[in-house]
Formats: C-alpha cells, sequence, structure tokens
C-alpha cells in the first residue's frame, strides 16, 4: 500500500464477512479512516490503534458531514502525507459519491484508488433467495436509484422505457418514495399485481423480507415496519423465494 494515498474501500452490504481481504488490509494500516452509515460499525475494530476516525455517514438528510466537508478532508489528510481510508457501504460506486471524491482527489493530484466491494444491488436479493438474473425469469437486470440528487424522486425516470424492457428492476434507497415508485411503474404500464420483493437491513441478523406486489410496496414498508437501508426487488425472480427461502 502507497503512502500518502486514498483508498475507496467498499465495506459490503453489511455481513463483516462480506468485506474483501483488501479493504480489510486497507483498514489495517491506514492513519485515517473516514466512515459512512452503512459501512458495518464492527470493522472499525479491524483500524490499527491511534486511527483516526471520522464519522462522515450520510443517511436521508442525516449528514455529518457535508460531501464538501468531506471531500476537503479526505483532500487534507492527504495532503498532510497520511494514508486515508473512505469507508462505504456496500460498493464505493455504485449510487454513492465514491467516483465524485475520486475526481476531487484526482484534480488535487492525490493518489486515490479503489477497492471495489460487494454490491447490496446484488448480494442482498440473493441472500434473501431472490437472484436477479435467472434463465427463466430474467436474463437482464436494470439498477435504479431511488433517491436522487435533488432529494426527490420520479421526475427523472422514463417509466414507460423502464417498463418496458427492464428486465429485473432493483431500486436501492427507496422505501421513502415507495409510493411514488408504484406510481411511475404502474403509469408506465406495469401491471399492478406484478410481482415484488422488499428487503430491509439485508445481510445482517435484523433482515426482513417482505413479497409484496408493485401496488402495494408503500402499504408493505409501513405495515412491515421496513426501515432504511432498504431494497426493492420488481420482477418474476421474487417467485423464486418460495423455493429457495434465506440463503444467508
Amino acid at each position: 500500500m502507497n503512502t500518502s494515498a486514498v483508498y475507496l474501500v467498499g465495506a459490503g452490504p453489511g455481513d463483516l464477512g462480506l468485506v474483501t481481504v483488501k479493504g480489510l488490509e486497507a483498514l489495517r494500516r491506514a492513519d485515517v479512516v473516514m466512515y459512512d452509515a452503512l459501512a458495518n460499525p464492527e470493522l472499525l475494530k479491524e483500524c490499527r490503534a491511534g486511527a483516526e476516525l471520522i464519522d462522515a455517514g450520510k443517511r436521508s438528510s442525516d449528514h455529518h458531514l457535508s460531501q464538501r466537508e468531506t471531500n476537503n478532508l479526505l483532500v487534507k489528510y492527504a495532503q498532510e502525507g497520511k494514508t486515508v481510508v473512505r469507508l462505504k457501504g456496500g460498493d464505493p460506486f455504485l449510487f454513492g459519491r465514491g467516483a465524485e471524491e475520486a475526481e476531487e482527489l484526482r484534480r488535487a493530484g492525490i493518489d486515490v484508488h479503489v477497492v471495489p466491494g460487494v454490491s447490496s444491488a446484488i448480494s442482498v436479493p440473493e441472500l434473501a433467495g431472490i437472484p436477479v438474473t435467472h434463465r427463466d425469469h430474467a436474463s437482464l437486470v436494470t439498477f435504479v436509484t431511488g433517491h436522487e440528487k435533488d432529494g426527490r424522486m420520479g421526475g427523472h425516470i422514463d417509466w414507460q422505457s423502464l417498463v418496458a424492457g427492464h428486465g429485473t428492476l432493483v431500486i436501492l434507497m427507496g422505501l421513502g418514495n415507495a409510493a411514488i415508485i408504484s406510481e411511475g411503474l404502474m403509469d408506465g404500464g406495469m401491471a399492478a399485481d406484478f410481482p415484488a420483493a422488499i428487503i430491509s437491513k439485508g445481510s445482517t441478523s435484523e433482515q426482513k423480507v417482505a413479497v409484496t406486489t408493485v401496488s402495494d410496496l408503500a402499504g408493505t414498508v409501513e405495515r412491515e415496519g421496513l426501515e432504511a437501508p432498504g431494497i426493492i426487488i420488481v420482477g418474476t425472480v421474487v417467485q423464486l423465494r418460495r423455493t429457495l427461502g434465506d440463503l444467508i
């Protein structure tokens, strides 16, 4: 591992066993670790004694640091000659801010590396017995963010095109916008009773899985008390959970 560099490390979906060997190596050697809310806090026990730990977590409107503050701190610590790990839930780039952070670091002339993580977009459904692709169901999978840049959802998505050729839909960060997602999919031509599932706190001991329909996403979230982080899966692959069950 180089010195005076920033490592963007994917922490995986939550299960401690799903962080990569390279990610653990980076954590154990870092001078500074800036971690997100979705990274399992138990991973911080892997940090060396004396490492500086900074909570840069962002969940909904609860931000410990703004993105600008996070970017500035990453640059600052690296310019001080420190090895920095930016620990991010899932994978650093998939619907995260890792690519933006990497851009900022490159512009500042900082040595930056990425350590890919096990993405919750694939791992969480499969641990719940829902493969996102299957020869009898879907040869295509589409990943959608349920929380857009401006905090809203729906206006920037062409629902009709999405429904027409979507394969399996995997919607991340969408629990708070479940009603908007239902409305958009049905307005785009999807049947109200099309199979769907919602997974809360996937891959952890607190995992909850609810099989439902497109029209009842919001109702399911409310009735089942499903909390973020959550993933919505839409597609006939959901039916495979009846056979496979939990695979954790």
